[in-house]
């Protein structure tokens, strides 16, 4: 099986490596097309903002991102024309998740735009976690539990699982949402939609119940 990480260039993708080698799983992180055409799976991993990841993925540097990507403006390039026609397993983790929505408010500041135009995988837009409520800290970060339907990439994990969370945006709860979790508002913990899978978790970081996720994965 080969497994290839897409180098969003933006992401730290040794914790990914590391706990798919604990599964005695081998990676390569690549954006070259010709490697990721022969993957049976990918994962797409993002850390730091859904601009930065799009930025990654268009291969535009971050100060043109809204020149490119923001208010109406839907931009692509090879890379997110692949990813958008994959037709194997793909597993996005936390802003890799994020990208896969229509579009994200978490825009450069003082960009003079309210949104950048994401992959649009599934619909619905990403935005500030609402924690006007209790006043919950920003990031959200650390443990939290997560509920879950059926879907197989949560075959022997627990209800109430507990899972490793980083973040400040959230989607929302949708037609695509395969689980929950509440922090200042309930919100998808994870997506799916035909081969596209996204979890707003850090399952490299959740230990056991991580783990297993992983293998669920890629047992698909």
């Amino acid at each position: 099986m080969k497994i290839c990480i897409v180098d969003t260039k933006s992401a730290n993708f040794n914790s990914v490596v590391q706990a798919l080698k604990r599964l005695n799983i081998e990676t390569k992180i690549t954006n070259d097309l010709n490697e990721l055409k022969q993957a049976d799976k990918l994962i797409m991993p993002g850390v730091g903002s859904s601009s930065a990841v799009m930025s990654g993925l268009l291969g535009h540097p971050l100060e043109d991102i809204v020149n490119i990507a923001g208010g109406d403006k839907i931009a692509h390039s090879e890379l997110t024309d692949f990813i958008i026609n994959f037709k194997k397993p793909l597993l996005g983790i936390c802003l890799g998740m994020q990208v896969q929505a229509q579009s994200s408010t978490e825009v450069p500041l003082n960009s003079g735009v309210d949104k950048i135009n994401t992959l649009g995988i599934v619909p619905g837009q990403v935005h500030e976690l609402d924690v006007s409520a209790n006043h919950e800290p920003l990031p959200h970060m650390g443990w939290n539990t997560i509920e879950h339907n059926d879907h197989p990439i949560f075959k022997g994990i627990a209800q109430g699982s507990y899972f490793y969370f980083v973040h400040s945006f959230c989607l929302d709860v949708n037609d695509n949402t395969i689980a929950t979790c509440h922090y200042g508002q309930d919100f998808s913990a994870a997506i799916a939609k035909d081969n596209f899978i996204g979890v707003q978790f850090h399952p490299e970081k959740s230990g056991a119940n991580g783990n297993k996720l992983l293998e669920n994965f890629l047992a698909l």
